[in-house]
């Protein structure tokens, strides 16, 4: 039953290490606001369309609960999910890209992303697809200009 157990709790842990390991982390010096000002800025003169902005902890304060500054950006340009869509019908359960701001216990702003090959790797897109490197680049772009 032990081996069991440990079996099980290493494996979990082996999921959510995996997890971690697909979102890419940007550090920035600016507020969750002022980040996602800049990122928002960053997708619309990148000629890409912003779909919504969440503010997550404005959320939570409509309902009473409290939770930390986080901000989720969804943007996309359909030169970029286009062609993935036509790989796969079912890339379009994960597009329009998403980024989040976020501030963490230490008081420290992050931009986060999961890596567009992780994240499409469940439908029928090759892992040395173009369109993926494409997004790769995009999102380290927008989010880098976004933090600095």
């Amino acid at each position: 039953m032990r081996v069991l157990l440990c079996a099980g709790l290493l494996t979990f842990l082996g999921a959510a290490s995996a997890l971690a390991d697909d979102l890419i982390k940007v550090k920035t010096d600016k507020s969750v606001t002022e980040a996602m000002d800049a990122l928002e800025a960053a997708v619309g003169n990148a000629g890409a369309t912003v779909f919504a902005r969440v503010d997550h902890a404005a959320g939570a304060q409509k309902v009473g609960m409290e939770l930390g500054d986080a901000q989720l950006l969804i943007f996309g340009n359909p030169k970029l999910g286009t062609p993935a869509m036509q790989a796969d019908p079912l890339a379009g359960l994960y597009l329009p890209l998403k980024v989040l701001a976020y501030s963490d216990a230490d008081g420290q702003v992050w931009l986060v992303y999961e890596d567009p090959a992780e994240m499409l790797d469940d439908v029928e897109i090759s892992g040395d697809a173009p369109v993926l490197g494409k997004m790769q680049g995009a999102l380290k772009k927008l989010t880098g200009a976004a933090a600095n």
